[in-house]
């Protein structure tokens, strides 16, 4: 288990930062009108364009610092 290119604690991270990404997905989710004649602002409110996309966007967080953060020990660290 040594020899693997990740962590368990980096596999974590990452199905943690997927989830965090689908939630983010899950929150743009709906406001859209039945009739194309009937405009809906509801497709416009806080949750869609503001908490969604910084919800995706630290689950991408979450998920570069799985990447970059996993044990870099090289040759010339021990």
């Amino acid at each position: 288990m040594d020899n693997m290119a990740i962590t368990p604690k980096g596999l974590r991270l990452l199905l943690a930062g997927l989830l965090v990404i689908v939630a983010g997905f899950l929150l743009m989710i709906g406001g859209g009108s039945d009739d194309p004649a009937v405009f809906n602002y509801d497709m416009f409110d806080f949750r869609r364009l503001v908490a969604a996309p910084v919800v995706i966007v630290c689950g991408i967080v979450i998920e570069i610092v799985a990447i970059m953060g996993a044990r870099g020990k090289g040759k010339d660290e021990k």
